[in-house]
């Protein structure tokens, strides 16, 4: 019989792209999400169970009925320019919301738990390389309320035996190559569905939000990881975790940076369109460059993106921008 894993933040971007992964895998995945920020019609590769991280009682009554053998926690507020203006909602519905899910999970005797994290936990670190071993130093309440989770599960594994895989990504982008599931918030705050949006007519023009960093074209730069790629190596993860391996950290990215307008002058080869543009100010807590220097998923997992090139990246975004959106 096929296993359950329980999937947090199931109807959202990433989280909806990793129950498809986990059913290709062959398990069952559970998405459990409060709709806040997520979709109802992302949910196609398991069930939906309602229930929102900051109530116990919903997160015991999924492990009560679905008894997962893991958990893939991704759901969290994530937006650096509203955690710098209300760092006690980060604080709260993620700190908070991580403690009560590893509670329930150890509660359940579910013992193994991928973490979804971030590079946001680096800070903005100039010309250092980011890896597994780089000192975390957050300039913002969202990175900070990461970090602290990753901090909650190494006391957590002290304490109970929890094992965690925790995965610090860099900015994730694309949708999937089929579009059956893609990326679509409100409000929109991603430079890529942005910039396609803009492309489209959805949105007046493309804003630029700073154009005077330490940087050759004085524009941020990132290193950009595909969904799909993104996802598999979470189910690697639990595939680690589930060969009784240990607790471990890695990065993910592609070890490439990209400025803004190198991603909007791809945008525009790869559409064949112009980007309307207007340049802004810098916003608070944005690092001027976050790119990964590791390997070690790909040495000890064995992980080889396949699809984290701009142009696939920004391909595959804008077959699922120009197909029907979610509806509910």
């Amino acid at each position: 019989m096929a296993e359950h894993v329980l999937v947090t933040g199931g109807a959202g971007y990433i989280g909806a792209h990793a129950c498809k992964a986990l059913k290709a895998a062959g398990y069952i995945p559970v998405a459990f999400d409060n709709l806040s920020t997520g979709w109802r019609d992302a949910v196609k590769f398991g069930p939906l169970h309602e229930g929102d991280l900051l109530d116990r009682a919903s997160i015991d009554a999924a492990f009560k009925a679905f008894r997962p053998v893991a958990v893939m926690h991704f759901a969290a507020l994530s937006l650096v320019g509203e955690s710098m203006k209300n760092p006690g909602r980060y604080w709260r519905e993620n700190v908070l919301g991580a403690a009560n899910l590893a509670d329930a999970a150890v509660a359940a005797g579910c013992l193994s738990f991928v973490f979804s994290s971030t590079c946001a936990t680096y800070g903005d670190q100039d010309g250092v390389v980011l890896n597994e071993n780089t000192d975390q130093l957050p300039i913002n309440a969202y990175g900070q309320s990461k970090l602290a989770i990753e901090k909650l599960l190494a006391d957590f594994e002290a304490a109970h035996g929890l094992r965690s895989v925790i995965f610090r990504y860099f900015n994730v982008a694309g949708c999937d190559p089929e579009a059956e599931v893609g990326e679509q918030h409100v409000p929109e705050t991603h430079l890529i569905p942005l910039m396609l949006d803009a492309i489209a007519g959805k949105r007046d023009a493309l804003t630029i939000f700073g154009t005077d960093y330490n940087t050759p074209d004085g524009t941020c730069i990132r290193d950009y990881v595909h969904v799909s790629d993104l996802v598999d190596a979470h189910v690697k993860g639990l595939e680690w975790l589930k060969a009784g391996k240990g607790s471990r950290v890695f990065c993910l990215g592609s070890g490439d940076g990209f400025s803004v307008r190198q991603v909007v002058e791809a945008s525009r080869a790869v559409t064949n369109r112009e980007v309307p543009i207007v340049e802004g100010e810098r916003r608070p807590g944005d690092a001027a460059v976050l790119v990964s220097g590791s390997h070690r998923a790909t040495d000890e997992l064995g992980w080889e993106p396949q699809r984290s090139d701009l142009a696939t990246m920004i391909g595959d975004a804008w077959r699922w921008h120009q197909s029907a959106p979610y509806d509910s």
